[in-house]
């Protein structure tokens, strides 16, 4: 007969915490689980900060920025969701892609937040092309407007 199956206590990704046979008290883990995919689900954050907000309401979801302190402190780069008054935390894997709404652009951790800048808009040369400066200039303000590009900043 086979070795059984076992499995870890969260999932790889999300760490969503996963049910153990014979374990009590079920409906709160998964409660908890569903709670974060639910604040995950549209990979957005409500900002980016280095301390819990006061009056956040539940399901509010923030990327914690350095230096974190409060709540947050020693949990720089997760990603904050306020469940049931209590702060849950969710630590970004390579890859992970979210928008955050207050400086409206998309972040992508790769060994830390990252948001693509905008390249320079083409100035000077010796062969001044209009309708290629032009095209340059609308898909950068394209991108921009997105969030793909970010306006100004880390």
């Amino acid at each position: 007969m086979p070795d059984p199956i076992s499995f870890p206590s969260t999932t790889p990704v999300a760490g969503l915490p996963l049910l153990i046979a014979g374990q009590a008290q079920k409906e709160f883990f998964v409660n908890q689980a569903l709670c974060l995919l639910d604040a995950l689900h549209a990979r957005a954050v409500t900002a980016s900060q280095p301390s819990p907000p006061p009056g956040a309401s539940d399901s509010d979801c923030y990327r914690i920025t350095a230096p974190a302190t409060g709540a947050w402190a020693g949990r720089e780069d997760s990603i904050a969701v306020l469940i049931a008054g209590g702060w849950h935390f969710i630590a970004p894997v390579s890859g992970m892609a979210l928008f955050d709404r207050s400086s409206d652009c998309l972040l992508v951790f790769r060994s830390g937040w990252k948001r693509a800048q905008a390249p320079a808009l083409p100035t000077g040369g010796t062969v001044v092309d209009v309708e290629a400066r032009a095209a340059i200039v609308t898909l950068v303000q394209a991108l921009r407007a997105i969030g793909v590009l970010a306006v100004a900043g880390p």
